[in-house]
């Protein structure tokens, strides 16, 4: 049996044995689209609230719509869900920004947040509009064994914490992602004593991936990416807030200006987009996590090193596998790209990017530049040479680009079927 058939072979295997982990993600997926049908069918969504608006954005029935479905659907007291939100890190930022000020502390208790915040923080040299410019605080408790450090978080809290920050998924670390359940443990904790602290969660990744979402958990105020989960693999960009009204709406002053907040801001021509992106959002999470899986189970039957592995709760998209060198990690992310419907015909190599701190190598051959809800790859290029996996609209891509990939590898003797 040459090279391709084995690994087809193990691919058929992994996918019978993930069958029942396929069907509970199917009950999770139900369960969070009747939520989003019902926020659909409540607010009365007709064609025209997809017409969208130019210039100053008065009077945008349809984008103001869509805020009330995601506050409904978050059980959020308000939220706001805008193209001029350009990322998610422009997503954490307007929350960071806007709710902290001169003299207060901002505590992060999942360790160091993703690299793109490094300078939004103030954690390098150049700290032009960064929190630290601005005489904010800022202050990390790691994860113990991969949970909360509940008491150390305790200890550091000091009369200048403001915020408690929680990133929901991994990032660009070793640690694992925290799920809804985790959270909610730490936020009960965190209030009994300190009850007028904010808590803040990135969700980017997270959304739908539960049937809970962070403010369900206690959270005050919550941030995440259209071109991620909620955009349902349509969105072309956008970001959203959602949270507490009071914050949402200091959040909104600094996306647009004081006394203005969310009555302005055009949708152009993108709500249609959003809205049906926000409609598949709780199927097309799930082929993104299905896909996930069936990577962590190959891996594994391949001794590999996949994190999280297959039979470990799912929080987020993120299916990270670790190389033995930087040939082989280079090799993976360049067949995914080779895999990919766009630029396909396109190299990647790495390359330092603004934001980031390392060499990082990317393939993201995706319909929406940046969209990680379709199947891209990318780390830094350090050891221990780990490929950060995220996306696939549909699994059919995933074990197509699966099958690519460990092909080329096992053809280079990079791993053994």
């Amino acid at each position: 049996m040459n090279n391709e058939k084995k690994i087809c072979s193990i691919i058929e295997q992994a996918e019978e044995a993930l069958q029942p982990y396929y069907k509970k993600n199917k009950d999770i997926a139900y369960k969070n689209f009747k939520k989003v049908m019902a926020a659909f069918t409540n607010h009365s969504v007709t064609e025209s609230d997809f017409s969208g608006t130019t210039g100053y954005g008065y009077d945008d029935v349809g984008r103001d719509k869509l805020e009330e479905i995601y506050r409904d659907v978050f059980k959020a007291e308000d939220a706001l869900v805008r193209t001029q939100i350009i990322s998610g890190t422009h997503a954490i930022s307007l929350v960071l920004l806007s709710l902290l000020k001169n003299g207060d502390e901002l505590l992060y208790i999942t360790g160091t947040p993703y690299d793109t915040l490094e300078k939004v923080i103030g954690t390098t040299e150049d700290d032009i509009g960064s929190l630290k410019e601005m005489g904010v605080e800022f202050n990390t408790v790691d994860l113990k064994d991969d949970q909360f450090d509940t008491k150390s978080i305790l200890s550091s809290i000091t009369e200048r914490t403001k915020m408690i920050g929680i990133q929901r998924s991994r990032g660009y670390s070793h640690r694992k992602s925290m799920n809804v359940g985790e959270i909610e443990a730490v936020i009960q904790t965190i209030k009994e004593k300190h009850p007028d602290i904010i808590v803040f969660v990135d969700n980017c990744y997270g959304e739908f991936a539960e049937t809970r979402e962070p403010l369900e958990a206690g959270a005050d105020i919550m941030a995440g990416s259209l071109i991620k989960n909620p955009g349902g693999g349509l969105a072309k960009m956008g970001g959203y807030v959602a949270g507490k009204e009071k914050l949402v709406e200091r959040v909104s002053y600094r996306l647009t200006v004081p006394g203005v907040g969310k009555e302005m801001g055009a949708s152009l021509n993108a709500l249609t987009d959003m809205y049906q992106g926000f409609f598949m959002a709780p199927h097309t999470v799930m082929e993104s996590i299905n896909g996930a899986l069936l990577m962590s189970y190959v891996f594994e039957k391949l001794n590999m090193k996949p994190s999280p592995r297959y039979t470990e709760e799912r929080t987020d998209l993120i299916q990270s596998v670790s190389f033995n060198n930087e040939e082989e990690m280079i090799t993976f992310t360049q067949m995914i790209q080779k895999a990919s419907p766009v630029n396909a015909r396109f190299m990647p190599i790495p390359d330092l990017i603004p934001g980031y701190q390392n060499p990082v190598i990317m393939a993201a051959g995706t319909f929406v530049q940046g969209a990680s809800l379709e199947l891209s790859a990318d780390g830094p290029v350090r050891a221990p040479y780990t490929v950060y996996a995220q996306g696939g609209l549909h699994i059919e891509h995933v074990k197509y680009a699966l099958e690519m990939s460990l092909t080329e590898l096992s053809e280079k003797n990079m791993i053994e079927l």
